[in-house]
């Protein structure tokens, strides 16, 4: 849900002003330039990442609205930043989140493995939401911070104050159920 501060920022977006761009950057930057150097672990790419960010928002909010500012953003700062990445050589890499993650996806199969067709990412998308659901609060909370915010493990732990150990067996357990559930629905990994 939007605080009311979110909603007066979207209703500056709606309006035109460019306010909106500046109250966003105050509101949300640090968290932004966060996830892209999760990604990136590249200071100015990051920066340029939020940039875009930034742009992209002002670009689509009209039309669309937002019901959560917050998690909209994030969500257009990691497509943005995971984009870079992929598009940087091997050599350029750094040691940002992203290639530990995608390591891991990959023990469950990852996307790279699924038939592109619509069809098939409509149900691993089912799937994936399903299984989410029935896991408790603190493992989602895991499970995204680590596969959606590219997180590192420390910081996850310092987040949640979970130790570093138990952090890597709960996401090393939850990738295994994962997988199988995966297995089990026809999804060849």
């Amino acid at each position: 849900m939007n605080s009311k501060d979110d909603e007066k920022i979207i209703a500056l977006f709606w309006d035109r002003s460019e306010s909106a761009i500046r109250q966003t950057q105050t509101k949300y930057g640090r968290y932004l330039l966060s996830i892209a150097n999760n990604v990136l672990a590249d200071e100015q790419n990051s920066l340029e990442c939020l940039n875009d960010t930034l742009l992209a928002a002002w670009n689509s909010i009209p039309p669309e609205r937002p019901l959560d500012l917050k998690v909209y953003l994030a969500k257009v700062i990691r497509n943005i930043a995971v984009s870079r990445w992929r598009g940087q050589s091997a050599a350029k890499r750094g040691s940002g989140q992203a290639d530990a993650v995608l390591d891991e996806v990959r023990e469950i199969g990852g996307p790279s493995n699924v038939s592109d067709e619509v069809t098939d990412r409509m149900v691993l998308s089912q799937l994936l939401n399903a299984f989410l659901k029935s896991k408790s609060k603190k493992e989602r909370a895991l499970f995204i911070k680590r596969y959606w915010l590219f997180m590192s493990i420390r910081e996850i732990s310092e987040s949640t104050g979970i130790s570093e150990s138990n952090v890597k067996v709960i996401l090393y357990r939850m990738r295994k159920e994962l997988r199988e559930i995966l297995i089990k629905e026809g999804f060849e990994l």
